[in-house]
């Protein structure tokens, strides 16, 4: 299968390790990935912060760029999820009834990786190999947003080597959520220690998540107490194997 890789903007600037690492795993998996040059942010930040005029080109670029392509993923629920549930409505605001028809064809074939690899690719064991006890944090969007469900779960119990160890209050948020994180400073702390409370009570080496956003998060705090626990992208532990350990 071709597969567009949308990259996202925090993991093209910041985390590129879970892009390349994306693109490991699924041509590890037989499929060829590609990257369409012209691809830039998707307009989320615009729109949650109230800007969604401004998201407009975004949305029109976005769509222009991936629209020649059958599958488009992205290691990102977050991103994924503005592309399915805001590109449309955003153009249709805009009072652009084409561009509405147009993203919500390129939506329908965006997936955040473990949608792609479960859904789309059927499958669950995707031959990786990560000997370290793995703590998954569901990250907001993937969950309420996509609502894809126990699929890293299911993705990271078929890693040989991993010891999966439960989160509690696992479905509680991290605190990120973009400009809230800047705006709601010392609520964003206080949800961030509940939650590295939690990560911290699992005693796993490593927390996982499908958004690098809420890994910078979660990661920050962690270094900041220097607790010696890492966080990594779920595509990182999927792209890992034997050889490579």
């Amino acid at each position: 299968m071709r597969i567009a890789l949308f990259v996202t903007c925090l993991a093209d600037t910041v985390f590129p390790q879970a892009a390349k690492a994306t693109v490991r795993l699924l041509e590890r998996l037989g499929h060829e990935v590609v990257f369409p040059a012209g691809q830039t942010c998707c307009g989320q930040m615009h729109v949650n912060t109230g800007y969604p005029g401004e998201a407009v080109p975004l949305v029109r670029r976005f769509a222009r760029t991936f629209d020649p392509y059958d599958v488009v993923v992205a290691p990102s629920g977050s991103c994924v999820g503005s592309v399915r549930h805001q590109h449309a409505w955003v153009a249709r605001r805009a009072g652009d009834e084409r561009l509405a028809g147009r993203a919500e064809s390129v939506a329908g074939r965006t997936y955040e990786l473990s949608e792609l690899l479960v859904d789309v690719l059927g499958v669950t064991d995707v031959g990786a190999y990560f000997p370290h006890r793995v703590t998954y944090h569901p990250t907001c969007h993937s969950l309420r947003s996509l609502r894809v469900g126990d699929r890293p779960v299911r993705l990271l119990r078929a890693v040989r080597g991993l010891t999966l160890v439960e989160l509690p209050a696992a479905e509680q948020c991290c605190g990120f959520g973009g400009t809230f994180a800047v705006k709601n400073a010392d609520t964003s702390t206080a949800m961030l220690a509940d939650k590295m409370r939690h990560v911290l009570s699992t005693g796993a080496e490593v927390c996982t998540a499908g958004d690098v956003s809420c890994l910078m998060h979660i990661g920050g705090g962690l270094s900041r107490l220097r607790a010696g626990m890492r966080t990594v992208h779920l595509a990182e532990i999927l792209a890992s194997t034997e050889e490579a350990v």
